[in-house]
């Protein structure tokens, strides 16, 4: 039977108080798409409301678009997917070999306080199923905890969004809380690229983070590959 990958996006579309458009960035989630659909894997798309997920209009500019977005906008069954997300509570995370969750900053607002979410990640974590999260998503990584209570990252090797990633967007002063402060204060090994923006990927046992847009095509590859 083909492996089957849960990839779980934001619902939430507005960046706090600013009135910013906000949503998941589009190439975390198209470029991810066709890496597991092209190594014959299911890929189910949910979020916390179902229905159609929010797109960041800031990842449609020319400079973020890449040839995997072109195609996710012409192919009708993945906007079908995008449009039509299963609820999350409706989905049973056990029947899946691997997850993965896209960036952007909606997630800051409702996956990273999702007790659903969390608990998904808490329980894919300890049954050493695969989990990917690019970018923002490991901002979810925040409240997750390990059996024992301690935080899940705690001793972990990670990485994400890096607050100087934020400043240089301006955008650090309208976020809820910041992702790379979050993990390192539960004990992660943030782990960052030598410049901002550089491609960076770090495996921990069970858990795969990425820091940043450049990342999706190497976290995508990453989880394919312990797929198999």
């Amino acid at each position: 039977m083909a492996k089957r990958v849960l990839m779980v996006l934001t619902s939430h579309d507005i960046m706090g108080l600013s009135g910013k458009k906000t949503g998941n960035w589009f190439d975390e989630i198209a470029t991810p798409y066709y890496t597991f659909k092209e190594r014959g894997f299911d890929v189910v798309i949910a979020s916390p409301k179902g229905g159609a997920a929010p797109i960041d209009p800031f990842s449609f500019d020319p400079a973020f678009t890449t040839a995997n977005t072109d195609r996710f906008e012409k192919d009708a069954s993945a906007q079908r997917a995008v449009a039509n997300t299963l609820k999350l509570s409706d989905v049973n995370y056990h029947d899946f070999d691997g997850a993965f969750f896209p960036g952007g900053y909606g997630q800051l607002w409702d996956l990273a306080s999702d007790s659903l979410a969390i608990k998904m990640i808490e329980d894919l974590i300890a049954a050493n199923t695969p989990v990917a999260m690019v970018c923002h998503a490991p901002a979810i990584l925040r409240d997750t905890k390990k059996p024992n209570g301690e935080p899940l990252v705690k001793g972990l090797n990670v990485t994400g969004f890096t607050d100087a990633e934020d400043i240089e967007l301006d955008l650090s002063r309208h976020l809820l809380f910041s992702l790379e402060k979050a993990l390192i204060a539960n004990g992660g090994n943030f782990i960052r690229s030598e410049a901002n923006w550089n491609a960076n990927v770090v495996e921990d046992g069970a858990l795969i983070t990425g820091q940043n847009p450049a990342s999706a095509a190497p976290i995508a590859e990453v989880l394919a590959n312990r797929l198999g």
